[in-house]
């Protein structure tokens, strides 16, 4: 896992415990010089340079595949340039890479969701960027709230009550998911539990992220406690 800087990064290790130690998610921090939540602080973490230095870095871990574990990082390189950025990791390093942001699509895909609620910790010049990635999808964004959380380290302190309320007052029937980008949140340790009070998919930054992971190394990743994504039958529950 690609991470840029520090926030949120033990989502990984709860996420390995949830399934059981059947997926290893070890965490290579990427370099920043901002973790500022502006359109060009966040493209600017995920430029060549960083990523390439953290994939080499990765390689000592011998892994399967290799995740970059961040949302805003590729979104706002669009659809085409969120393909491409991973592309030349994958060039680079001759072994399967994603992102985030690809794992939102994929997800989507996987669930038959086509239309979406999105509550994101960004002020709306990011969050933006979002819906017009998801457009490339085929995903269309009902609605996009805004929170204006400014940095990702004040994403990373943000409780489960806060948490919530962003998720509820994201909610419409006219929406098949709710979906929560920021790599920086902590969601892992409360999916569950959404889902269950808002009686759809809800689906996070971190968990789609670990759920491709678990694609591309092909881990067979059925568990009750990361959400329907996660379950046997994700597909017909959406």
């Amino acid at each position: 896992m690609l991470y840029p800087g520090h926030a949120a990064e033990d989502d990984y290790p709860l996420a390995e415990t949830a399934l059981d130690g059947t997926i290893r998610l070890p965490v290579i921090i990427t370099e920043i010089e901002s973790d500022d939540h502006t359109v060009e602080a966040m493209r600017a973490v995920g430029t060549d340079m960083p990523l390439r230095e953290g994939a080499n870095r990765a390689l000592a871990h011998a892994p399967d595949a290799l995740i970059w574990a961040c949302t805003s990082g590729s979104f706002l390189y669009g659809w085409d340039g969120a393909h491409e950025q991973v592309a030349r990791v994958a060039e680079q390093v001759g072994l399967p890479v994603s992102s985030t942001s690809l794992a939102f699509a994929a997800a989507c895909r996987e669930l038959g969701v086509t239309s979406v609620s999105v509550a994101a910790t960004y002020p709306a010049p990011v969050a933006d960027g979002f819906t017009a990635f998801l457009a490339g999808a085929g995903v269309t964004v009902i609605s996009s709230s805004a929170h204006d959380i400014h940095t990702a380290t004040e994403a990373g302190i943000l409780d489960g009550d806060n948490l919530f309320e962003m998720v509820r007052a994201a909610d419409s029937p006219d929406v098949q998911a709710i979906l929560v980008p920021d790599t920086a949140l902590h969601t892992i340790g409360w999916v569950a539990d959404l889902e269950r009070e808002i009686g759809k998919p809800v689906l996070t930054a971190n968990q789609v992220t670990v759920w491709q992971a678990t694609r591309l190394v092909g881990v067979d990743a059925t568990t009750n406690g990361l959400g329907m994504l996660f379950t046997s039958d994700a597909a017909a529950s959406a």
